[in-house]
């Protein structure tokens, strides 16, 4: 078996390099929901000492003492961008495992051609037709590929593309000797402060580890990983994606909210984004529980709480949905605190199609339904999500509760209204 991981570089602040040039070459930020943290660096602006999770609030005197330049997080043009970059990544095998917004395994096995060469074929396109730079891990397992990956960020020589399976077993023994173990994909903070408490420092240490050790000690992933660094192939490309169990979406709220009504606009939104997910994997649900909660640093009074709704009949349809939630809402919700959350999670999740029949009963309206949530994916894909929206939310044109993203660029991809025009 041969993988390659194909990994897009800092790629929340790549994104926003494509369509804005002048920021290559600057400390450049990313930050969380809220404009809260750090969550994508370049090189540049760690080079300034921005660490990974740095609240804004900490680190905003660099912007005018170092140049540091923070954007707002804008995930509809990450995601956007990630079809594109996905899109193009899969035109170089005929298997294809996305395995995050800016990571996709391909199976390279039987490829009869220089394997460092193809991936600069890989990076070289990538860069081409979507703008986003990328390094490529090539290895017998996809443990490997992942490691060589890391190789290829960290270490200039690779020129962005690493492929282990072209080393001898002394030479990858010898690199392997040079990196961490905590550096090993699935070896978390709290594995690797005990594999360093059994005195294993390297990667090579955690290769020689006896895995029936490392299954009673952790577990059977961490087994496997350790035959994976030793070239045995355990874990397979996952072609399909598997359909979520939970599909939860929640909000924490740029200005503190107290009114009944700003409640019911947020949590209805936050149905229609569930729903749209719950649509998009061809699922229905069966249940759902909805939360509302202050901020547990006000120093006014707290309350928080959740209510579970179990549905007469799963569905997928926001109006539905929508109905019971309102409810649920009014049961919970106190006057006279100041609510900082809400959120939703849809639970007891079924392929839509076997079993919808029989779950419903043969409900007579139940098709109608299914069609006129297909009409407004259609028409909210076409034109802009939020064209189409249940009358619960709201018709404002910046509805009061969202996140504080003062920094957030346009929806180049993802909005006609903010297309970049090219003019003569």
């Amino acid at each position: 078996m041969t993988f390659a991981l194909i990994d897009g570089n800092c790629f929340y602040c790549s994104c926003e390099r494509v369509f804005r040039p002048s920021l290559k070459g600057k400390p450049l930020i990313v930050l969380s929901n809220n404009d809260g943290c750090a969550i994508s660096r370049t090189d540049e602006a760690k080079a300034i000492g921005v660490k990974m999770g740095d609240p804004w609030f900490k680190i905003r005197h660099l912007e005018k003492s170092r140049g540091l330049v923070a954007m707002s997080a804008n995930f509809p043009l990450y995601g956007d961008m990630s079809d594109r970059m996905m899109t193009v990544i899969g035109r170089f095998s005929p298997r294809q495992e996305i395995y995050s917004i800016d990571e996709s395994f391909i199976d390279l096995s039987g490829f009869q051609q220089d394997l460092a060469e193809y991936g600069q074929r890989i990076r070289a396109e990538v860069l081409r037709d979507t703008g986003i730079p990328t390094c490529v891990g090539i290895g017998s397992t996809k443990t490997l590929a992942k490691l060589a990956n890391h190789i290829a960020k960290k270490q200039p020589q690779w020129k962005g593309v690493c492929d282990l399976t072209r080393l001898n077993r002394y030479e990858l023994a010898a690199l392997m000797q040079s990196i961490k173990a905590k550096e090993v994909w699935g070896v978390g903070r709290r594995i690797a402060k005990r594999l360093e408490e059994m005195g294993v420092h390297t990667v090579l240490d955690l290769a020689k580890l006896d895995p029936d050790v490392a299954r009673a000690t952790f577990s059977t992933v961490t087994s496997k990983t350790i035959q994976e660094l030793r070239g045995i192939s355990r874990l397979e490309l996952e072609e399909m994606v598997v359909p979520k169990k939970q599909i939860i979406a929640s909000r924490s709220f740029g200005v503190p909210m107290v009114g009944m009504a700003e409640l019911q606009s947020a949590l209805s939104q936050f149905i229609a984004m569930a729903c749209h997910k719950l649509r998009a994997q061809d699922s229905i649900a069966g249940s759902m529980q909805i939360f509302i909660t202050t901020s547990p640093f006000d120093q006014g009074k707290q309350y928080g709480n959740s209510r579970m709704v179990v549905l007469p009949c799963p569905t997928a349809d926001n109006l539905i949905f929508t109905k019971y939630a309102l409810k649920a809402l009014d049961a919970i919700w106190r006057p006279g605190y100041k609510y900082k959350k809400a959120g939703v999670m849809l639970m007891e999740i079924v392929p839509s199609q076997p079993v919808q029949g029989e779950l419903c009963f043969g409900d007579p309206g139940q098709e109608k339904r299914a069609q006129l949530m297909t009409t407004l994916d259609e028409i909210n894909a076409r034109f802009g999500r939020g064209t189409l929206k249940t009358g619960s939310i709201g018709f404002h044109d910046k509805e009061h509760w969202y996140m504080r993203q003062e920094r957030k660029s346009p929806g180049y991809t993802t909005n006609w209204h903010e297309v970049p025009i090219a003019r003569a």
